[in-house]
């Protein structure tokens, strides 16, 4: 069984844009190793927005190096970027988009969420590249709720439904560039499950939603997180209520993490290389 190495409580929120109020469980700037190949988790709401027609989000902004997953659990996005590619991202549906070489890109609600209003709630996560793809093409993945597969747990625990990587034969929809899983797992009250995965891999649990306990761990509590040790390869929840939580699970990417802002690369110099870039107008425009 994988070890808890350390819980990460809820930390303070703060705004990104003026449309995603986000608690940022961890991040490339303290944590790169120890969440290889994940480089930064921000969980936005659950909030509710009045239906005031604002436009609220993010305005037009650069990355370089890696790849933004967005999960929308409730609400709707609306994405715009320098591909030509776009679209909303309503309730179940996910958006990952690899910026590789360098892509420019804008988030806000959706018109119809500004104008009906709502609950929102959604997760954005960093994947890292290894070195030899950081300037590949940029390329955008529209992952509806329909093409994820429903994978009920036994004993009515409640259900897995990957995103990237296989449960149970059931293969999640999202090409990736190095080895990884990423699940939502909805789990009954008092549903118990364990799960297998590889032995050297990291390995974390978030707490969207509900309490839950990892590998026998006290109930951990909405925004908390449980990092476990790369030795071992069993993992299992337990919940305490109805809970809603997502497994990230991926093969460390051996390699050296220099980040600055919307960049992650590997060294000083292709950081500066990239805003160099970002000036001569090398990513494009929306």
């Amino acid at each position: 069984m994988k070890t808890l190495v350390t819980t990460i409580n809820p930390p303070s929120p703060h705004w990104v844009g003026n449309g995603f109020p986000v608690r940022t469980l961890f991040s490339y700037h303290d944590q790169a190793q120890a969440l290889s190949p994940f480089l930064l988790l921000d969980y936005a709401g659950p909030m509710t927005f009045p239906g005031d027609g604002l436009k609220r989000g993010v305005g037009e902004h650069p990355h370089r190096g890696f790849e933004t997953v967005t999960i929308v659990y409730e609400g709707e996005v609306e994405h715009k970027d320098s591909t030509g590619k776009g679209g909303v991202i309503g309730q179940g549906d996910v958006q990952w988009m690899t910026a590789g070489a360098g892509i420019l890109h804008e988030e806000f609600h959706s018109k119809a969420f500004s104008q009906n209003g709502g609950d929102l709630q959604m997760v954005q996560l960093w994947v890292n590249l290894p070195k030899q793809h950081k300037m590949t093409p940029p390329d955008y993945q529209k992952i509806t709720k329909d093409e994820i597969p429903h994978v009920p747990l036994a004993d009515n625990a409640g259900v897995v439904r990957p995103i990237a990587g296989a449960f149970l034969g059931h293969q999640g929809p999202a090409s990736t560039f190095s080895p990884m899983q990423v699940w939502n797992i909805t789990l009954n009250a008092d549903g118990q499950t364990q799960f297998d995965v590889p032995e050297g891999w990291t390995t974390a649990v978030v707490i969207l939603e509900g309490a839950v306990s990892v590998n026998d761990s006290a109930p951990l509590s909405v925004g908390s997180m449980a990092l476990l040790s790369h030795e071992g390869s069993t993992v299992k929840l337990h919940g305490q209520q109805d809970s809603l939580v997502l497994l990230l699970s991926g093969e460390p990417i051996d390699e050296p993490v220099v980040g600055h802002g919307p960049f992650v690369m590997n060294t000083k110099q292709e950081i500066a290389q990239a805003f160099t870039d970002l000036k001569q107008g090398q990513f494009g425009r929306i």
